[in-house]
C-alpha cells in the first residue's frame, strides 16, 4: 500500500467496513479475459491477536459466464467500498474522495450439499436482511449455486474528510 497512513489494521474497523458494505466486486478471468462481477454477500469474520480470517458467501445461477469462470479459475480478486463523499477544494487538484475499502484475494468454491448451501444463504441473509424470516425450499436450493470465498489476504484503507 503506497500510503501507509490510510491502511486500516484494526480488526474491529475492518469488520465495520465489511458489515457496512453490501456489494463485493469479484475479479475473475476466463477464456475471454478478465471481468468483474458485483454481487451481494454474506460473511464470517474471526480475529484474534495475530490473525484475521474472512470468508465470504455469494450465490448465483447454475450456468453462465460467472459460474463457468469460477469453476475453471478459482483464484479471485475482491473489492468492496463504502462511505463515499466528495471532498471539495479551492482548485481542481484539491478535490478528492472520502471512502473506506477492502481489497484482497481468495479462492472460490461452489458449495455442493444442501446443508452447505443453506448455511451460505443464511450468512447472506444475516448480512443483508437480518430481520427477514426466509425459508430455503429444496427445489430452490437445487436451482441455485452458492459459493464460498476463502479470503487468503486483504487490506483495509480509509480516506477521511479533514
Amino acid at each position: 500500500m503506497r500510503l501507509a497512513k490510510r491502511e486500516i489494521k484494526d480488526a474491529a474497523v475492518l469488520r465495520e467496513i465489511i458489515e457496512e458494505c453490501d456489494v463485493v466486486r469479484i475479479g475473475v478471468s476466463d477464456q475471454d479475459g478478465m471481468f468483474i462481477v458485483p454481487v451481494n454477500y454474506g460473511y464470517e469474520f474471526a480475529a484474534d491477536r495475530d490473525t484475521v480470517k474472512l470468508t465470504l458467501y455469494i450465490h448465483g445461477a447454475k450456468e453462465g459466464r460467472k459460474a463457468e469462470a469460477f469453476a475453471a479459475a478459482p483464484s479471485v480478486a475482491l473489492e468492496m467500498d463504502c462511505r463515499h463523499e466528495l471532498i471539495t477544494g479551492g482548485y481542481t487538484c484539491s478535490y478528492s474522495y472520502a471512502y473506506r475499502s477492502i481489497m484482497g484475494n481468495g479462492r472460490i468454491r461452489r458449495l455442493d450439499t444442501e446443508e452447505e448451501k443453506r448455511m451460505g444463504l443464511v450468512r447472506i441473509m444475516e448480512h443483508l436482511a437480518p430481520d427477514a424470516a426466509i425459508e430455503f425450499r429444496p427445489e430452490m436450493l437445487a436451482k441455485t449455486n452458492v459459493y464460498r470465498i476463502d479470503v487468503t489476504d486483504f487490506t483495509g484503507k480509509e480516506r477521511r474528510r479533514k
